[in-house]
C-alpha cells in the first residue's frame, strides 16, 4: 500500500484536512479507516482488519457506526450519543478513550481513537480515524455500573423507547421490545406484571441475558395473586398505581403481608437479584401493571435517578399498551360483527357449497366484502357476492345494508336477476349508506331433469369461475354491467349459464387475484390455474387450499369466497 500524508496546500475543510491520496499506512500497533460524509468504510489498513477480525472486503461500503461503535453493553450506540459522530459532524479533530468496537466475532475491542476531516479524490471530503487498543488489558470490559448512562444516553432511551414501543399495536410484541430494550442495557433482569381488563395479575415476563440475547424465565411467569389493598410492599403499592421503589431481597425478608409478597420472596431467591427498581405501568385511565428491573451479576445498586429513568420508560410503556388493548378490544368487536354479519349455508338437497372470508391482515378485521346464499321459495338457491368500498366499520355496516337488502327484493319480487339488483342499485344510491358496491348475484336452479344452471347478473365484480369434473375451466365474462351507486341509468343483463354434473362454480372478492405488483389478468391465470388443479379435492379442502395458493403474497384486502359443487349425473355428488 502506497503512503498517506498530510497535504497542507489543499483549501480547509471545517477545520483541519488531510488527502486521502492512493492508499492507507500499514501502522504496527493502530488501525485505520477512511469514510465518506455519509458515514460508508471507504479504505482499511492492514491493521485494521487485524484488530477488527474483518476483511477490508466485509468493512469497505458499509456504515461504520453501525457495524462497529457499541456501547460498553454491546448494544448498538445512538448516533447522537456517540462522541466520534459529533467530532465527525462539527468537521474538527476530535479523540476519545474508552470507547467499544465490534469485532467479526461479535466480542469488542476497547479502543482510543482520533477523528479528522480529509479530503477525499476531487472535491470530495470525508473522515479519516485512527484508532489503538486501549485498557483493560486482553480487551476485558469492566463491569458497567448501573449509572453509567449519561443524559444524553436517557434521553436517547427514552426517544428510541418510544418510536419502538409505539410502532406496533400487538400488546405481547410491545412487552418483547420493552424487555429487549432495558436489557442488557439497565439491568440484568426484566420482569412485566400486567393487570387485566378483569383485574386478574399476570407475570408476562421475566427476563434476563445471556451472550447479549434476551432469555426468558418461564417456570417464573404466570398468574399472580390479587393485588392486596393494604399491602406496603414495593410491588404491590406499584400495581395500586402508589408509587415506584427501590428493593432488594431484604425488603421480602420479613412475613409476607398477601400473596404477592411470597411471589416476590421466590422472585428474588430465583434469579438472585441484589437490587431492583420497581415502578407502576401507567395508562391514560388506570393503572396497567409495573416494571421491575433487577441487578444481579454486574456491581453496585439502583439509585433514585436510574428510577426516575425507570418512571419515565414505565410511563411511555403504559402509554403504547393502552393503544395495543384499544385496538385489540376494537378488532374483537370487528370479528364479533363480521361473523355475526356473514350468513349460514343452506341445506339444498343434491348441492354441495362452502364459503371462506378472510380479513385485510392490517385492517381492523372487518370490511365491505361478504357473500350470500339463501333458498328462494320456487325451491331456487340465491346466490350473491360482493364488496363494498371500504375496510372498516363503516363499510361493514354499509355491507349489511346491501345484503339485507338485497335478501328482501329477492323474496318479495318475482322477477330475473338483473331487474333486482337494479332495484338494489336505486336503493344503494338514495337509502343505504354504503357509497359503491359491485355484486353478483343468482338463481342455481334446475335446468331439465338431472342439470343445474345458473341464471345470473354480474353489477361490476369479477366474474365467477366455473371448472368442469375433467380440469377445464373458464370465467364466465360474458356480461358485465355497471356497479352500484353510480346513478347511471342502462339496462341490466341477465345469463343464463349451464353447470355440468361435478363442476365447482367458484365466486370471489378481488383480494384473491389483486396484487400492487402484478397485473389483474396475471391474478386471474393464477385463480384459473390452481382451481382446476384442486377441483378433484373435497370442497372445503378446495376452499381452504385456493385462498391457501391463489392468494397474492402482498394482497392487504379482504377475500370472500363462494363455492358451489353440482352433483353427479342423475345423483348426488358423494363425499365430495
Amino acid at each position: 500500500m502506497s503512503a498517506w500524508s498530510p497535504d497542507h496546500t489543499e483549501p480547509q475543510v471545517s477545520g483541519p484536512a488531510v488527502r486521502l491520496l492512493d492508499g492507507l499506512p500499514d501502522l504496527v500497533h493502530a488501525g485505520m479507516y477512511v469514510m465518506d460524509d455519509n458515514g460508508a468504510v471507504l479504505a482499511v489498513n492492514a491493521r485494521a482488519e487485524v484488530m477488527l477480525g474483518r476483511t477490508a472486503a466485509e468493512l469497505v461500503g458499509r456504515d461504520a457506526h453501525e457495524l462497529l461503535h457499541r456501547d460498553h453493553l454491546g448494544q448498538t450506540m445512538p448516533r447522537a450519543a456517540c462522541p466520534m459522530m459529533h467530532a465527525i459532524l462539527s468537521g474538527r479533530t476530535g479523540g476519545g478513550d474508552h470507547e467499544w468496537f465490534r469485532r467479526g466475532d461479535a466480542t469488542l475491542l476497547p479502543v482510543s481513537w482520533l477523528v479528522t476531516p480529509c479530503r477525499l479524490d476531487g472535491a470530495a471530503t470525508g473522515a479519516a480515524v485512527l484508532f489503538y487498543e486501549s485498557g483493560p488489558e486482553n480487551g476485558v470490559l469492566p463491569a458497567a455500573e448501573p449509572s453509567a448512562l449519561s443524559q444524553l444516553d436517557r434521553l436517547a432511551l427514552l426517544a428510541e423507547t418510544t418510536t419502538r414501543l409505539t410502532s406496533t399495536l400487538d400488546s405481547d410484541e410491545a412487552v418483547a421490545r420493552l424487555v429487549r430494550l432495558v436489557v442488557p442495557r439497565l439491568a440484568d433482569w426484566a420482569i412485566v406484571d400486567l393487570i387485566s381488563e378483569s383485574d386478574d395479575v399476570w407475570r408476562t415476563t421475566v427476563a434476563t441475558h445471556h451472550d447479549g440475547s434476551v432469555v426468558r424465565c418461564e417456570e417464573l411467569e404466570g398468574p399472580l395473586p390479587p393485588v392486596h389493598e393494604e399491602s406496603f410492599m414495593p410491588l404491590s403499592r406499584a400495581l395500586r398505581g402508589a408509587g415506584s421503589a427501590l428493593a432488594g431481597p431484604e425488603t421480602y425478608q420479613g412475613p409476607p403481608d398477601s400473596g404477592i409478597a411470597v411471589a416476590q420472596q421466590k422472585l428474588f431467591r430465583v434469579t438472585g437479584m441484589r437490587s431492583a427498581a420497581i415502578a407502576p405501568i401507567r395508562g391514560p385511565r388506570a393503572v396497567l401493571g409495573a416494571l421491575t428491573l433487577g441487578l444481579g451479576d454486574r456491581p453496585g445498586a439502583f439509585t433514585g435517578a436510574e428510577l426516575s429513568l425507570l418512571e419515565d420508560i414505565a410511563r411511555r410503556a403504559g402509554l403504547a399498551l393502552e393503544n395495543a388493548r384499544l385496538y385489540q378490544r376494537q378488532r374483537h368487536i370487528a370479528e364479533t360483527m363480521q361473523r355475526h354479519l356473514l350468513p349460514q349455508m343452506p341445506e339444498v338437497p343434491g348441492l354441495r357449497m362452502a364459503a371462506r372470508y378472510e380479513s385485510a391482515s392490517e385492517s381492523a378485521q372487518v370490511g365491505g366484502d361478504w357473500y350470500d346464499a339463501f333458498s328462494l321459495a320456487d325451491g331456487s338457491t340465491a346466490v350473491a357476492i360482493g364488496d363494498v368500498v371500504g375496510h372498516n366499520i363503516d363499510a361493514a355496516a354499509g355491507m349489511a345494508q346491501v345484503r339485507n337488502m338485497l335478501r328482501a327484493y329477492a323474496w318479495a319480487l318475482e322477477e330475473p336477476p338483473s331487474a333486482i339488483v337494479e332495484r338494489l342499485d336505486q336503493a344503494v344510491v338514495h337509502v343505504a349508506e354504503a357509497s359503491m358496491a359491485t355484486v353478483i348475484f343468482g338463481r342455481v336452479e334446475r335446468n331439465g331433469d338431472d342439470g343445474w344452471a345458473l341464471r345470473w347478473t354480474n353489477a361490476g365484480h369479477p366474474p365467477p369461475l366455473l371448472i368442469t369434473h375433467d380440469g377445464r375451466s373458464r370465467f364466465l365474462d360474458e356480461e358485465h354491467d355497471h356497479l352500484l351507486g353510480t346513478g347511471l341509468i342502462r339496462a341490466r343483463t341477465d345469463t343464463l349459464t349451464p353447470l355440468p354434473p361435478l363442476s365447482t362454480l367458484v365466486l370471489y372478492t378481488d383480494g384473491l387475484i389483486e396484487s400492487p405488483g402484478h397485473t389483474l389478468d396475471r391474478g386471474l391465470a393464477r385463480l384459473r390455474r390452481h382451481a382446476a388443479a384442486l377441483v378433484h379435492r373435497p370442497l372445503h379442502v378446495f376452499c381452504d387450499l385456493l385462498l391457501e395458493r391463489a392468494r397474492p403474497v402482498d394482497n392487504d384486502d379482504d377475500v370472500a369466497l363462494l363455492v358451489f359443487r353440482m352433483p353427479a349425473e342423475g345423483g348426488e355428488p358423494g363425499a365430495r
